[in-house]
């Protein structure tokens, strides 16, 4: 349970209806396989002891004992199992029938916890046996050879290590209504919601029961498990499917129907938890009861997938990048709208980030219905500029209608040094930022001149780790590419090259996508580019994955290695995750001096750095704590 990752399983036996002895053995049976699995939490269907289909027999004594004993037996063979359970049986009490989940682990019979609402609608009818359990009080009943038993609809289940893991209990209808019971039991610190349900299958209806689970598990920023009966059901009115559902805070973790058995994954509760810590609204109490448990803590293997690259579209790629240049550019063109600019003025590299954002101001400016001749376009060789950065630039501003301009800054910057008194020879610091400098300035002056606004071209990932000169490349008048990181950015200058129907578009784009990420301020070696960010920073692949986990979810240093490791480890070694690692925060943490007075930029992602929205830090802020986690790996 390392880093909190549990391993959850929702299961479906393939039983047989009012044999309670036979589906308790089933239940047993794949409880002991989820053990050796390091399942730490598992969920059954509803009335899965006794089966959900059999009718008037529910008020028959005979059944109803016989459940019962089904529950015994299964508390007596698990006494040994390292997992807590919820199982679904009928359950009697002050002649009232309770449709109820009964909670266990290590063979106690924690609580049993009874439906809310009861459906009558349809093809349900459970109102003709079972009896709410919202007007019932909190109850202690004798119950499967056990005293003091807790009964109650309020009842959550906490682990006495680490209360993060919190269980909640909802069954089937309880789901599907306004008011959830969900809603309180997270409400109380319930990470995890367990429903043993009873959800017959009808066409499009998995869709349907997908839909309900992603947006349940995202607006309670919960983990859900879902268990539905299969086989064994009676088929007289209904299809039961064994639709079993593993949910974590909108995102659908592993699901599977039409089959019996165990469904398996791992759910995150303090990537749970660090989001109800960020929604300053999420609710700070419920009114329930806390049942304890207690269980082995272990290293919990991972099976579930996490991207190696979080920021690009998994799933809808191209609607997505649609989405984000339509975003961009939205933001642009009110800034244009707004400010009255006659020009957008970028300076063009021929590098990916400029290239984007130019991609950004042509959008922009159709939406304006404005004559992309007012995107004034500026190239501004030196000392490390290639001809082929130069003659892609170039290219791509007269493919996209841009009025292109060169200005040659070596002369200028060759004066600043005298002015100075640098050695042109020291290819130090000084040598490199007085280049970007320069550039800046011309760039300002220019939109002075012209009426316009200086549009920036530094992405999230330069801003993470200060990668950009100060009062340089770092300062703009409106920065489109400020939420946007690299790995992101190549894939959307990819998806326009796949897209435009101009194939000149397209082959400057591929060969751009082809070229070394370079700021071009030391001189070529060859005609071709000296200086190569990532041989330098460190892969950009890695720095978007730590910045990604960092921002969004909280992670740790640790956490952040094993996912890099399990995500990304086929690619890069873990000498080179760590080392890349312990670059990534020193930067982080040293640099945010520039980000604190970054100029706007429109906001596209879950992730940003504007000091006016995303992150607030304080610029003198120490990394020893992160550092020396780092060298502990």
């Amino acid at each position: 349970m390392e880093h909190g990752f549990i391993k959850v399983a929702a299961a479906t036996p393939k039983i047989k209806l009012a044999d309670c002895a036979y589906n308790a053995q089933q239940i047993i049976a794949l409880m002991e396989q989820a053990a050796a699995q390091q399942v730490k939490v598992i969920c059954f269907p509803e009335l899965c002891i006794t089966g959900y289909t059999c009718g008037d027999l529910f008020l028959h004594p005979t059944l109803l004992q016989g459940a019962e004993d089904g529950l015994r037996s299964i508390l007596e063979a698990t006494e040994e199992l390292d997992l807590i359970a919820a199982i679904g049986l009928p359950v009697q009490c002050n002649n009232k029938l309770y449709n109820c989940a009964a909670v266990l682990c290590h063979g106690e019979l924690l609580g049993l916890v009874p439906k809310s609402f009861i459906p009558n609608y349809g093809e349900f009818y459970e109102q003709r046996w079972f009896t709410s359990g919202r007007e019932l009080p909190y109850t202690l009943m004798s119950y499967a050879g056990q005293d003091e038993v807790e009964l109650s609809t309020n009842l959550v289940f906490r682990w006495r290590e680490n209360p993060l893991l919190t269980i909640g209990v909802e069954i089937c209808e309880d789901l599907w209504v306004s008011d959830t019971p969900s809603t309180r039991l997270c409400a109380g610190g319930a990470t995890i919601l367990l429903n043993p349900s009873a959800s017959d299958d009808t066409v499009c209806k998995a869709d349907w029961r997908r839909t309900l689970l992603k947006c349940t598990s995202a607006r309670l920023a919960c983990a859900y498990v879902y268990a539905n009966p299969g086989w064994g059901e009676s088929t007289g009115d209904a299809v039961f499917g064994g639709h079993d559902v593993i949910a974590e805070n909108g995102a659908i973790l592993s699901e599977q129907i039409f089959t019996t058995g165990l469904l398996v994954s791992e759910v995150d509760i303090q990537c749970l938890s660090y989001e109800r810590q960020r929604m300053s609204t999420y609710p700070a109490s419920g009114e329930v009861y806390s049942v304890y448990f207690d269980l082995e803590p272990v290293e919990t293997k991972l099976t579930r997938s996490f991207p190696a690259n979080p920021f690009i579209p998994a799933v809808e790629a191209d609607h997505r990048c649609s989405d984000i240049l339509a975003l961009s550019a939205q933001g642009l063109a009110q800034r244009l709208e707004h400010t009255h600019a006659a020009k957008a003025v970028i300076g063009l590299s021929g590098g990916l980030d400029s290239t984007l954002a130019l991609l950004v101001i042509d959008r922009a400016f159709a939406l304006l219905g404005r004559d992309t001749k007012d995107i004034l376009a500026v190239t501004m060789p030196c000392f490390g500029t290639t001809d082929r950065t130069k003659n892609n630039a170039c290219l791509l501003a007269e493919t996209l209608g841009a009025t292109l301009m060169e200005v040659d800054i070596g002369p200028s910057v060759n004066l600043h040094f005298a002015d100075i008194g640098h050695d042109p020879d020291i290819h130090d610091v000084t040598y490199e930022n007085a280049q970007a400098r320069e550039r800046t300035q011309v760039l300002m002056d220019l939109a002075n001149q012209h009426n316009g606004l200086v549009i920036g071209t530094g992405d999230l990932s330069e801003l993470a780790l200060g990668w950009c000169t100060y009062n340089g490349d770092h300062m703009s008048m409106y920065a489109v590419n400020a939420s946007i990181p690299k790995t992101l950015m190549r894939y959307l200058v990819g998806f326009v090259a796949e897209k435009t129907d101009n194939p000149t578009l397209t082959h400057v784009l591929k060969d751009i996508l082809d070229t070394p990420v370079s700021p071009e301020l030391l001189p070529a070696v060859e005609g071709k580019i000296a200086q190569k960010t990532e041989d330098l920073v460190g892969p950009y692949e890695l720095h978007d994955f730590f910045l990604f986990y960092m921002l969004r979810w909280g992670f740790g240093p640790k956490k952040i290695y094993r996912l890099a490791l399990y995500a990304l480890g086929d690619s890069f070694s873990p000498e080179v995750i760590r080392d890349t690692l312990k670059k990534f925060y020193h930067r982080f943490f040293t640099q945010q001096f520039k980000r604190s007075c970054m100029p706007d930029g429109p906001k596209v992602g879950t992730v940003g750095l504007s000091p006016r929205g995303d992150w607030r830090m304080p610029s003198d802020l120490c990394a020893t704590l992160w550092l020396e986690e780092v060298d502990a790996l």
